[in-house]
């Protein structure tokens, strides 16, 4: 049985809200989760960036915004590597040590700037520790993003609007006998 699950799907359909969802469901069944959530950043109903929320800690950070002007950027958006490493790498690491399941949200174009968050990555899918991550839906481009798919211990998901509902669920229950056993 494969112990890492990642969520893929297109822009807007629901990746945070699944791993949120199954974040709460495993927590309302005692299960001790970590990691880390990107949300999203709206000023007047328009996207400005992202927020990353260590989920042990509470601790947040900008993961990028469209007026940072420094770093890397990303279509509109310029990544905060500071705030990546000190709270998002931060919080896998921390859900290595103290979590039963560690949650990464996302492993995609902006947090792929960064080695550690590479690094935490590879850590957490090596580790005995179930994994729930959201991964974007173009990462087969690259290099890192084969890797993790092609990975015998990977489960990967596809989000549909018709499988959003139930997907959850589904996870968070293989997840939850996982760290029963």
């Amino acid at each position: 049985m494969n112990k890492n699950f990642l969520i893929t799907g297109r822009p807007g359909i629901g990746k945070t809200t699944c791993l949120r969802r199954a974040a709460e469901i495993l927590l309302s069944r005692n299960v001790v989760v970590g990691g880390m959530l990107t949300l999203e950043v709206r000023e007047g109903g328009i996207r400005q960036g992202f927020q990353i929320i260590d989920l042990i800690s509470g601790r947040k950070g900008k993961l990028a915004d469209v007026n940072l002007n420094k770093g890397p950027r990303v279509g509109k958006y310029w990544v905060n590597l500071q705030d990546l490493e000190e709270i998002g790498v931060t919080a896998i690491r921390r859900a290595l040590r103290e979590a039963k399941v560690v949650i990464i949200d996302e492993i995609g174009p902006m947090e792929l700037f960064s080695e550690a968050f590479r690094e935490a990555v590879t850590a957490a899918l090596d580790s005995p520790k179930p994994v729930l991550a959201s991964i974007h839906f173009r990462a087969r481009e690259s290099t890192f993003g084969r890797m993790i798919l092609s990975r015998p211990d990977v489960e990967v998901v596809e989000l549909t609007i018709s499988n959003r509902e139930q997907v959850p669920v589904e996870l968070a229950r293989k997840i939850a006998q996982l760290v029963a056993a």
